[in-house]
């Protein structure tokens, strides 16, 4: 069930701060926030509180001149859209740089959507009332509501702008109770990363049905790690469009160096990672780190080749990928790869199949009779080494974790048991409890002899 709350649109031109208050009004830095002009692209939507008022916000491109090329049409686009959905607006101005033709402009366009708008001044950390009401009385709405989104100043005053207008809605009527979905319920984060330009935003727009994030045939054109939600054979999913991941050491724009944060931070709170593969270059040097990040935080990890009907050898791509793939994540054994093509939707339900079937294997939890039952079989088949003059000694395994599965191997000395054998020991585990592609962590531990007196 969705929530019945209100949804008030941030709403101005570029870098008058509506990120920077969209992060406040969420309590988390979810928007890049950045002095150059033009950073947000995608509507960004959150879950906001302001005392006792809750509400869903959305963040928009920044309003400019309407030009012909195709990435400002579609940020256009965007913004038009949360203007639709919207309940509420705030047309956010900058004090600092003084009233423009382009908020005159923009603010006749919101006077015509007949929606509540609260006129926001941001930036005011040293301006009075009076000086800034002067001149915002221009626009033509109505009072205005002086803040610095940066220092948290005047949010008082935004909550008194908004309370009337929110009282009238289910949700803050009734001392502000939330309809959501059962815990039971929570949607799936389901995270797109790849390098610039594959296709990521073009696979979430076929899966949504929608031209719901900006796309464009340059590098960069997304910013933010972008959280949509979708529906999957019934099953909630919280699709995240990610920001295309260069080099490191060719990430040398600070705002490049934040649109890579956010998108590793996108990786790790997410149960499943789609990694989108260029259809000309199998699994470059890149890819392969990428990938590895993913492991290492234990998400599930599946590889997508997009443009499938542009590859011409194409079983020469799968295996050079497979092969690529068991040199640098040989941790990991059986990551799929499927080859679809984004823009036609070739493919993606068998990617999105996988992916759900994956997910409930980095559910499994074994039981200890199991697992020590294969123990037992795998040692005497193949006995750990011997480390001086005694052989190593395996005693038991348990599984301590699910998400990815975690397991505790207690030997007699902990430190001397190769890594060779671990992986030994956990290549066998994959395959005999068919775990092919997920991550699987085994930690080893020693454990105490009882027949030894403590002091």
């Amino acid at each position: 069930m969705k929530s019945s709350l209100p949804k008030v649109a941030l709403i101005g031109r570029p870098n008058v701060g509506k990120s920077t208050l969209f992060n406040r009004l969420v309590g988390k830095q979810l928007a890049l926030v950045h002095d150059l002009p033009g950073v947000t692209r995608d509507r960004r939507e959150g879950r906001a509180k302001l005392g006792d008022l809750k509400f869903d916000v959305i963040d928009t491109a920044g309003l400019d001149d309407v030009q012909e090329d195709e990435l400002s049409t579609q940020m256009w686009t965007q913004t038009s859209a949360a203007l639709e959905e919207a309940d509420i607006i705030l047309f956010i101005i900058d004090v600092r740089a003084g009233l423009t033709v382009l908020d005159e402009y923009f603010a006749h366009i919101v006077r015509k959507t007949n929606k509540p708008v609260i006129l926001v001044a941001n930036k005011a950390e040293k301006e009075t009332s009076a000086s800034i009401s002067g001149e915002a009385a221009r626009l033509g709405l109505g009072d205005v509501v002086p803040i610095s989104a940066a220092h948290g100043q005047g949010m008082a005053d935004l909550y008194d702008a908004l309370k009337p207008y929110m009282d009238s809605f289910e949700g803050n009527a009734d001392e502000n109770t939330i309809i959501e979905t059962d815990l039971t319920d929570k949607p799936l984060q389901v995270t797109i990363i790849g390098r610039p330009n594959v296709g990521k935003s073009t696979l979430i727009n076929y899966l949504l049905g929608q031209e719901r994030l900006v796309t464009a045939d340059q590098p960069g054109v997304t910013r933010d790690a972008i959280a949509v939600d979708w529906q999957y054979k019934g099953r909630p999913i919280k699709l995240i469009d990610t920001a295309g991941m260069r080099r490191k050491a060719h990430v040398q724009d600070k705002l490049e160096k934040l649109a890579y944060q956010d998108a590793l931070r996108a990786v790790r709170y997410a149960q499943i990672t789609i990694l989108l593969l260029d259809h000309e270059t199998p699994l470059a040097k890149q890819d392969a780190i990428i990938a590895n990040q993913a492991i290492e935080e234990g998400r599930i990890l599946l590889i997508a080749v997009n443009k499938w009907d542009l590859v011409e050898e194409k079983k020469k791509y799968l295996d050079d990928v497979i092969y690529k793939l068991s040199k640098t994540l040989p941790q990991v054994k059986g990551i799929p790869c499927i080859p679809i093509t984004a823009k036609t939707g070739a493919n993606v339900e068998k990617l999105l199949d996988q992916a759900l079937q994956i997910y409930d294997l980095w559910n499994t939890r074994l039981s200890t009779g199991r697992l020590n039952r294969w123990l037992q079989d795998i040692v005497s088949y193949h006995p750990p080494p011997i480390v001086g003059r005694t052989r190593l000694r395996i005693k038991y395994i348990s599984q301590i974790k699910t998400r990815p599965p975690t397991f505790v191997l207690f030997t007699s000395k902990s430190k001397e048991i190769p890594e060779s054998y671990i992986r030994y020991l956990l290549n066998d585990l994959r395959k005999t409890f068919q775990l092919p592609g997920v991550p699987i962590r085994i930690h080893v531990r020693s454990s105490d002899n009882p027949y030894i007196k403590k002091n």
